[in-house]
């Protein structure tokens, strides 16, 4: 393990961090609010940490799997506890394993929150927690490589490490340059949010936070009420649109500009990830007519921003959706696990692994009559690898195991089964609501810090999809071994 490596990169996520924090500092300074010192503090410390890490000596600069691994790991852990400073600094959050969970959940685009009274906070912090979701939608460590190619030829290892879905491919030959054209379609699409927002009358300062939480499918809003606060249908369908647009995969959009739209809209993963949306959205409008609106247009208004938000594991709620009929609310909870695409923002297993699951047991079911025949599992015209099977299957388990453990564990904290199942899914799967306990128009304030710690990894092995936080665990990863 090359440790001088690990702590160069971390030295410089930090100071990058600090730099973040000027721009809630400034929106600070613009309103006049007491946060100004805490962001002042911030900004120093994190820095004077991360100046000192970056300068530690190392004869290498090759990253290898394990230094990404620890690398992605770690710093996730560090910018997370660095980020939660503010939040204690400033008195906003007076516990700092709440100000950790409030933070984790930001930079993992969870949503989750402990906060009950969201108008209570100051600007500054406001836009810092909104402002996670923004850095940690595409990756922290992909923003890292956009910006820092100093890091050397190892740096598509900290990418595949970081970036969502079963296979991390390059867009562009150079991955420093694949990161920098992720991150320009990524500010392009907030860039045009913001100015939607503002054309439909939401001031600026809520369109920025607003637009942070859709495009970085995180969630976080500046009033308790979520989206509901705003009754605007224009606002409600920008922010529902964008959070859907942000599950795509985001590599789509640059096959968009080269002019491949034959291949987009013939891409496999994009038709199942809008076909799953189309038809919960039909199949909850259906259900919710006259049983809760009056005509189906409310009933499609509705189920189609909050299938946009749970399938995007965003978040956001223009209403109770816990008060839904028990049908509505048992497609909501199957989207948490589906979740968006991969290489988007959004959480969840990935659409993708879902539909070869489902090729996988169609092809069993092939098999069965031909016991014989050789039959392959393809994505198009691209047929898959007996590795890339093994370990989308080896996740998948993985997944529903950690669910079904943690939903005993966190039974222990008194509460019913639906409750303590979907907050461990909306928790794991990066959502943030779940139903009952912390449906909507609840928080995670109830539980003990333990379960809040709990919450917290639950968050990082889903924003980093098990295997690269499980492999930390594991007794032979410290290890220097040959070839890792």
């Amino acid at each position: 393990m090359n440790f001088g490596i690990v702590a160069k990169v971390l030295g410089n996520l930090l100071v990058l961090e600090a730099a973040g924090m000027v721009l809630p500092l400034l929106v600070s300074i613009y309103y006049n609010q007491h946060d100004k010192k805490a962001f002042i503090i911030c900004i120093a410390l994190t820095g004077l940490v991360g100046f000192i890490l970056s300068r530690i000596p190392n004869k290498k600069k090759m990253i290898k799997i394990k230094e990404a691994m620890a690398i992605v790991s770690i710093g996730w852990v560090t910018i997370s506890v660095f980020g939660s400073l503010p939040f204690v600094f400033s008195g906003s959050i007076s516990s700092f394993v709440d100000a950790f969970f409030e933070t984790v959940s930001g930079f993992t685009t969870t949503g989750a929150t402990i906060i009950d009274n969201v108008e209570a906070l100051p600007k500054g912090i406001l836009f810092w927690r909104s402002f996670t979701h923004w850095i940690g939608g595409m990756g922290v460590l992909v923003f890292t490589v956009a910006i820092l190619p100093a890091l050397g030829v190892g740096s598509f290892q900290i990418f595949k490490a970081e970036t969502s879905g079963p296979v991390a491919e390059r867009i562009v030959p150079r991955i420093k340059d694949t990161a920098k054209i992720l991150y320009v379609i990524y500010l392009a699409m907030t860039i045009a949010e913001i100015v939607l927002l503002i054309l439909g009358g939401m001031s600026l300062f809520d369109s920025i936070v607003h637009t942070f939480g859709s495009v970085g499918t995180g969630g976080f809003s500046t009033r308790s009420a979520s989206i509901g606060a705003y009754d605007s249908t224009y606002i409600r369908m920008v922010i529902a649109v964008f959070m859907m647009l942000s599950g795509v995969n985001f590599s789509l959009y640059y096959g968009l500009i080269k002019g491949k739209w034959r291949d987009v809209v013939r891409d496999q993963e994009l038709r199942f990830y809008l076909g799953i949306i189309g038809v919960s959205t039909i199949l909850i409008a259906l259900n919710l007519n006259t049983n809760i609106y009056k005509n189906i247009w409310e009933s499609l208004k509705y189920a189609y921003f909050q299938v946009s938000s749970i399938i995007t594991t965003t978040g956001y709620a223009t209403t109770d959706f816990d008060k839904w009929t028990t049908f509505s609310k048992c497609i909501l909870f199957i989207l948490m696990f589906i979740g968006g695409c991969a290489g988007s923002t959004a959480g969840g297993i990935k659409s993708i692994r879902i539909l070869v699951l489902l090729k996988m047991i169609k092809r069993q079911i092939k098999k069965v009559f031909h016991p014989k025949a050789v039959i392959t599992v393809k994505i198009g015209q691209k047929s898959l690898s007996a590795d890339v099977l093994n370990g989308i299957s080896s996740f998948f388990m993985l997944y529903i195991v950690v669910f079904v453990l943690g939903t005993l564990v966190i039974s222990l904290e008194g509460i019913g089964l639906v409750s303590a199942s979907s907050a461990v899914a909306a928790t794991l799967s990066n959502i943030g609501p779940g139903f009952e306990a912390v449906g909507p128009a609840h928080s995670f304030s109830i539980f003990s810090d333990a379960a809040k710690i709990l919450f917290t990894f639950f968050m990082l092995l889903g924003r980093l999809e098990l295997f690269t936080i499980i492999a930390l665990f594991t007794p032979g990863f410290w290890r220097d071994e040959v070839g890792l």
